[in-house]
Parts: C-alpha cells; structure tokens; sequence
C-alpha cells in the first residue's frame, strides 16, 4: 500500500511540473522570440513480480524429476511511477511579424545575438532592440548589444538612416559602418539553456560559431507557442493529474482500513 501511495504521488507531482511549463508557454506567447518547453517524462525501473509458495504451478514443468525451471512463475511487471528527467526547449522558428522599426531585428534560421549582462555574455533570439540615451544599441532591458568582438555597439547621435545587412550582420548608419552584430551559433542546439528574460547561456566547453541564418530588419520574431495547442496541452494534463489525485486519495483510503481496521480485527 505504501508503494502504490508514492507511484501515485509520483504521477501528481510529475504533472505539476509539466503544468507549470505549459503555464509558462502560454506565460510568454506574446514574448519575442521565446521558444516553447517541454516536459520530458521517464518511467522509474518497473519491478517484476513472481508468484511465491505456488508449487502446483511449479510442478507444470516436471517431467520424471526432471525440472526445466524451478523458479516461481512470473506475475508481470508493477510499475513504480514516473518523474520528470528534463524540459528541453523546442528551438522550432518563431512567425515574424514587420514592425517597420528599424531597430527591431529578427533572426530567419539559426543563429543568436550577443548581449552583455553582468554575468557575462549571454544569447537572445530577441531582436526588439533600441539605440539609448549614450548611442549604444541595447534591448528591451537595456543591456547592450555586442558585436563580432564582444563590444556595445554605438549609433552616432546625428545618425538619420540605419541599415542592418542581412547576411554579415553588419550595420550601417548614414552609409558609414559603424559596427557588425555578435552573430553566432552552435552546433548542438542543446549546448545552450534558458536563463530567463530571453536570455541562453552556454553550457562548460561550448564554443560559438558564426551563425548561418540571416537578420531581417524591421521585424521581429514571434514565439512559437500556439494559445489554442498550448490550451489542449493544458485540459490533457488537467485530466491525467486528476486522475493520479483520485488515485492517492483512494491508497489513502485503503491505507487507513489496514491500519484502523484490518489491525484491529488481528
């Protein structure tokens, strides 16, 4: 009784999590550049059950002394419950929607933009960025954006027409190139996680590479999470933790009779 308590509550707390990520999906689905999670469950080793003290069975398989398996037979296996092994981030391209901002920057394939934070440089595929007071080009949360040398990259304040090269990442302002994006990716998609406010970092001994996707100017790159899947996902998981609920509560049920009845009968 008490394995079939944690098994259950296993399942429950197995789907708390996951709904927590797909709150999160639905959270964010209006968050630039934001890439949905999933949460990727594992089965705990079932365990396999033979039927003890059950020699007439056993006997099935004498034949004039000779015995081909004295083992008890085998019942089947007892699941022991699940748990969550990981939330991999589905890296899908996002729908871009044109804002006419020059500003705004979108990455069309693989590739992420370099900006500097105070724990070093991290990763964003957030290209709603703006020119501040000092002429540097920094986002949404004002830390600066890098270029191919892990600098901040400044606009003169003069500066009336600003143009992004779609392929080199380079920046022109009134024709004058005044720095090229910190453009990069990495062969394994999974070398970099989420750290929060669209930020990756890189995992130990993961090295950037020079991003073969394209930037698109004016533009900017909507998450890839669907309200109405996101939705469905969330009424699934809602029925499945239901029905785990109802499952401890019944253990705890029979629990309680062993205890207060059947102990006291013997």
């Amino acid at each position: 009784m008490w394995r079939g308590l944690y098994t259950a509550a296993s399942g429950v707390i197995t789907e708390t999590t996951r709904t927590a990520v797909i709150a999160n999906n639905l959270a964010n689905v209006n968050t630039t550049g934001y890439k949905r999670d999933r949460a990727l469950d594992r089965e705990f080793e079932p365990m396999l059950i033979r039927r003890i003290n059950d020699t007439e069975s056993m006997k099935v398989t004498d034949f004039k002394g000779f015995s081909l398996d004295r083992r008890a037979p085998i019942v089947g296996t007892l699941g022991l419950g699940s748990y969550t092994q990981e939330i991999a981030t589905d890296h899908a391209q996002g729908a871009m929607m044109t804002t006419g901002n020059p500003y705004d920057l979108a990455i069309s394939g693989e590739g992420y933009f370099m900006v500097e934070t105070p724990d070093g440089v991290r990763y964003t595929r957030n290209g709603s960025f703006y020119r501040a007071a000092n002429g540097n080009l920094v986002t949404s949360e004002g830390r600066n954006v890098l270029n191919a040398q892990g600098r901040p990259i400044n606009i003169p304040e003069t500066a009336t027409g600003v143009v992004v090269h779609h392929q080199q990442g380079d920046i022109y302002a009134d024709g004058q190139l005044v720095g090229t994006l910190g453009f990069v990716q990495f062969n394994d998609r999974r070398a970099v996680l989420k750290q929060g406010d669209s930020l990756y970092y890189a995992q130990e001994g993961a090295r950037p590479q020079p991003a073969t996707g394209i930037v698109e100017q004016g533009v900017l790159e909507r998450a890839n999470s669907n309200v109405v899947n996101e939705m469905v996902d969330l009424i699934n998981n809602y029925r499945v933790y239901e029905a785990d609920s109802k499952s401890v509560t019944t253990q705890d049920t029979l629990l309680d009779h062993a205890v207060n009845e059947v102990g006291r009968l013997t």
